[in-house]
């Protein structure tokens, strides 16, 4: 009876392992096999088209489109060439936070006030009254030429890394810059004078935006392209041959306008060797409520601002295909101009606006990009400007 009764229990025992291995070991199997599978999948694609792995939980689209760029590159490039070229035409809304710089501007003030020594300002033999009926019938008589220095900066401040980029910079959250480019000794350093005996244009004005205009324009002779001819005029008065360029690259495609500027920019400069200094004039975009308004030698005008590409993106880092010998050469020329305004229009600048990308300033190492003023500035603002701007260049440039 032991002996039946200890059979009985093996065979139920028996019995339920069977059971219990039909119901949940086709499981454990399944699972087991969709496991390998994927990782010999996984392992098949990262050997071969590891940018599919990246894009496992994008959808099947951009699966297909990984694929297509990880079995050919040259197309991924391309694809990334257009957006970063979409993302650098936003130039005119890169700087909706200007409505925070009329307040961060005191403070910027006051850093520099302690960063200076005020020396003594000399009467202009000018008079600065204008009476306003005058303004049109006449060529506007220039009120800007000083006899001395408002302000004589600290040198030896500058000299100070993190003070150097709060004061004189703004870094656009694109990009980044480190010490090694701004070194107040090798922005000091380029001799930027250049040479007056040439035959032929010296300074090229052009506009990517030639379609920009300001809050009373009615035409193109009322927007940046009209402050262009005042600034040719202005210039000229110093003794440079300039050459204002009014190609329109933005009309009904602003997105891609650098793309198109960027082939007539560089056959000029190619047909004219004696060019020495392009300047890219712009006016920036800004809160409706923002008003970028400064007061020099009694006459009202527009804030300006120095800008330069970086060719360097905080995500990816330095762009291969947008790239740019003359970096150093613009930062020099920028920060230049910048310390004389300082001293010699004490507000009349903006903080130069560092941000990734190239924004064509490649063509020489004289390439500026210039924001005169916004849209919520008059032109007259902006045509005021020029006459400052152009004794800076003056200055910088002889």
């Amino acid at each position: 009876m032991r002996r039946r009764l200890l059979l009985f229990l093996v065979t139920i025992d028996f019995v339920l392992v069977c059971a219990f291995a039909y119901c949940w070991g086709g499981g454990l199997v399944q699972f087991l096999g969709q496991n390998l599978s994927l990782k010999f999948y996984n392992g098949v694609l990262n050997l071969y088209v590891p940018g599919v792995l990246g894009a496992q939980e994008e959808g099947i689209p951009n699966i297909y489109r990984d694929v297509t760029a990880s079995m050919y590159p040259a197309i991924a490039q391309n694809e990334q060439r257009l957006w970063y070229e979409s993302q650098e035409e936003n130039l005119a809304y890169y700087e909706n936070q200007a409505a925070e710089e009329n307040e961060q501007a005191k403070q910027i003030i006051a850093e520099n006030e302690k960063a200076v020594t005020e020396q003594p300002v000399q009467q202009e033999s000018q008079n600065v009254d204008e009476t306003p009926t005058q303004k049109e019938s006449k060529k506007p008589e220039k009120k800007t030429e000083t006899s001395g220095k408002k302000v004589s900066v600290n040198r030896k401040k500058l000299q100070d890394f993190d003070y150097l980029r709060q004061t004189f910079y703004q870094v656009d959250n694109t990009t980044t810059i480190g010490k090694n480019q701004l070194d107040v000794d090798k922005l000091m350093k380029p001799d930027l004078r250049i040479d007056q005996s040439v035959d032929g244009p010296q300074i090229l004005i052009y506009h990517t935006h030639s379609q920009e205009r300001y809050a009373d324009s009615k035409d193109e002779k009322t927007g940046v392209v009209g402050v262009g001819d005042y600034l040719t005029e202005l210039l000229e008065e110093e003794g440079f041959q300039v050459m204002h360029h009014k190609g329109e690259y933005d009309v009904g495609d602003r997105d891609h306008a650098y793309s198109k500027a960027a082939p007539s920019i560089q056959k000029i400069i190619n047909d004219n060797p004696s060019i020495q200094v392009v300047i890219d004039l712009h006016r920036d975009g800004v809160g409706e409520n923002t008003r970028l308004v400064t007061t020099q030698n009694g006459k009202k005008m527009a804030k300006i601002m120095f800008f330069n590409g970086l060719s360097r993106t905080t995500a990816s880092g330095d762009i291969p295909y947008l790239k740019n010998p003359y970096i150093s050469d613009n930062l020099a020329f920028s920060f230049q101009m910048q310390l004389a305004a300082a001293e010699y229009y004490p507000d009349f600048t903006r903080r130069i606006y560092l941000k990734g990308y190239r924004f064509n300033m490649h063509f020489c190492p004289k390439s500026m990009l210039v924001e005169v003023g916004a849209q919520t500035n008059t032109f007259e603002e902006a045509k005021n400007a020029m006459e400052p701007l152009a004794d800076l260049f003056a200055k910088v440039l002889k």
